[in-house]
């Protein structure tokens, strides 16, 4: 399992930092957790062909991710570059379709893939489900930011990776990430400055500890993360190995 990070920023635009996006390659397949501004660009820049992409998770539809699944759209209509033919499915929660309707309603058919292309899954929003995808196992479950978010889970040959979203500490988090090898998770505060919806470094470590994952990788960091402190006190709460996400890192699980 190898997991790029494409964006372990936030919506305030900065160069080094894009908005959300995680590529994660394993049993086959291309897995894309979250769309924001300028994931289609960190793509290219990581040697990503965009034909590759075979699954699209969206954690929550705010724009810092899910503003690049537009142009994403956009470019399948165009067959002198885009020529997968092998469908592509977008997983969110339950309502995502409507979600596009309103898209498609600024945009009409500029939007509209070629027949049978792009495919949606939803997931219920207030419990646990699981999909079987020909060697993936995909599980999501509700995290504590917006009405629709979700956590997910991926489980392919042998390995583990948990991503949060957006949330502040979940308890349905923590069940979803037990035994993970790796937890990816959103940070957004520093130690001290605390948002309602998001995470600090203590929040985030606890979420780990209590999940009992291998390693743990803060990411989705606002400006003032750059300027303090995050692992000290994120170690008062996990014992494991912390990371910070930066763009185009890599990792092999």
């Amino acid at each position: 399992m190898e997991l790029i990070v494409l964006g372990s920023g936030t919506g305030w635009p900065r160069r080094e930092r894009n908005a959300a996006g995680y590529l994660v390659r394993t049993a086959g397949k291309t897995v894309l957790l979250d769309f924001g501004p300028g994931i289609l660009r960190r793509l290219t820049e990581a040697g990503v062909d965009i034909n590759e992409i075979d699954l699209i998770f969206l954690s929550h539809w705010h724009p810092d991710h899910v503003a690049d699944l537009t142009p994403y759209l956009f470019a399948t209509r165009y067959r002198l570059g885009f020529v997968r033919t092998q469908t592509v499915w977008v997983i969110s929660a339950e309502g995502f379709g409507e979600f596009l309707t309103a898209l498609r309603g600024a945009y009409g058919s500029w939007i509209e893939p070629p027949e049978g292309l792009v495919e949606i899954l939803e997931r219920p929003r207030e419990r646990r489900s699981r999909l079987h995808l020909e060697g993936l196992i995909l599980e999501t479950a509700p995290a504590r930011h917006n009405p629709e978010s979700l956590a997910v889970r991926l489980s392919a040959e042998g390995k583990v990776l948990v991503y949060t979203g957006d949330t502040e500490y979940s308890p349905e988090v923590v069940d979803l990430a037990q035994g993970a090898d790796l937890l990816i998770a959103e940070c957004a505060c520093p130690e001290g400055q605390p948002v309602a919806g998001h995470s600090t470094p203590s929040s985030a470590a606890r979420m780990a500890e209590e999940a009992r994952v291998k390693r743990l990788m803060l990411s989705h960091f606002y400006p003032p993360c750059d300027q303090a402190d995050l692992l000290t006190p994120a170690r008062k709460f996990f014992s494991g190995e912390i990371l910070l996400a930066r763009d185009l890192l890599r990792i092999t699980l």
